[in-house]
């Protein structure tokens, strides 16, 4: 697992540098924000919804990773597509308690909606960003406002390569990366996060996983409860020739083709589409 997380972060903070004090055990570190600036064509304030296109969009990064970082293709794609799209750097670089973050996320949401005027908003998220607004939607009012929620590789029933979860605590874990031991499969978070209804309210739900995920595993525990309103793909059942993994499935075309197919029709995205982008 410390093999896995070196990697996310040498990938996400790119030339960040992490800055680690003398670690206590009762706080974590502060990791520092990006430097890069905004992902392409992303967090125009003044940009207005069309008729076309009326609902704003807002990524998700996931644990590790910032508002950019990954991120430029999918936010190019939904921009040249007529999209008003947002991005927010939240929860120490996704660190800290998943319930915090998804309170900073509906702060934002907030500030999306009344900068556009739009009553909902859609979301496409990338490992923890697609989990995390669904903490988000269940409990902090956000069913009434999210229209689509599209997750990228989503931790949403966690994953067995942390070394945490039921039974198994990781006080490393605890101290870097708090929601690190959440996304750990069978952990008392996601229990409770899954516990019911796992597709609470109006909204759609995609979710797109590739079976080289080496971070979420198995990449199946990125599905949701079959119904009506939930779609769930494997990239390499859309297209068998899409090799991207954990890391590379923001940047897909095949993940990025079928997120536009999930925001610009009713519903989910359609599971019969096969294309490679």
């Amino acid at each position: 697992m410390l093999r896995i997380l070196l990697r996310l972060a040498l990938v996400s903070l790119a030339a960040s540098l992490i800055v680690v004090g003398p670690v206590k055990s009762e706080a974590a570190p502060t990791y520092p924000t990006s430097p890069f600036g905004e992902p392409t064509g992303a967090n125009d304030w003044d940009c207005q919804p069309s008729t076309d296109r009326p609902t704003p969009v807002v990524i998700v990064h996931g644990t590790f990773g910032d508002r950019k970082s990954l991120l430029d293709n999918l936010s190019a794609a939904m921009v040249d597509d007529g999209f008003c799209v947002y991005s927010l750097d939240y929860g120490n670089r996704g660190t800290a308690p998943v319930e915090q973050s998804a309170e900073q996320l509906a702060a934002f949401v907030a500030r999306v909606r009344q900068a556009t005027g739009a009553a909902k908003v859609s979301m496409v998220g990338h490992s923890q960003g697609g989990m995390m607004p669904r903490y988000y939607i269940k409990f902090l009012g956000g069913a009434e406002v999210v229209e689509d929620l599209v997750g990228l590789a989503p931790s949403n029933h966690g994953t067995s390569s942390t070394g945490g979860g039921a039974g198994a605590p990781n006080p490393l874990l605890d101290t870097f990366c708090p929601a690190c031991q959440q996304q750990s499969a069978g952990s008392e978070f996601l229990a409770n996060l899954n516990a019911d209804d796992e597709t609470p309210g109006t909204a759609s739900y995609t979710n797109i996983t590739t079976k080289y995920d080496e971070v979420v595993v198995p990449h199946t525990s990125g599905y949701l409860e079959p119904g009506p309103q939930t779609t769930n793909l494997t990239l390499q059942d859309v297209c068998p020739t899409d090799l991207a993994e954990h890391i590379q499935i923001p940047m897909s075309r095949t993940a990025i083709a079928l997120t536009l197919d999930a925001l610009t029709r009713p519903g989910p995205a359609d599971p019969t589409l096969r294309t490679c982008g």
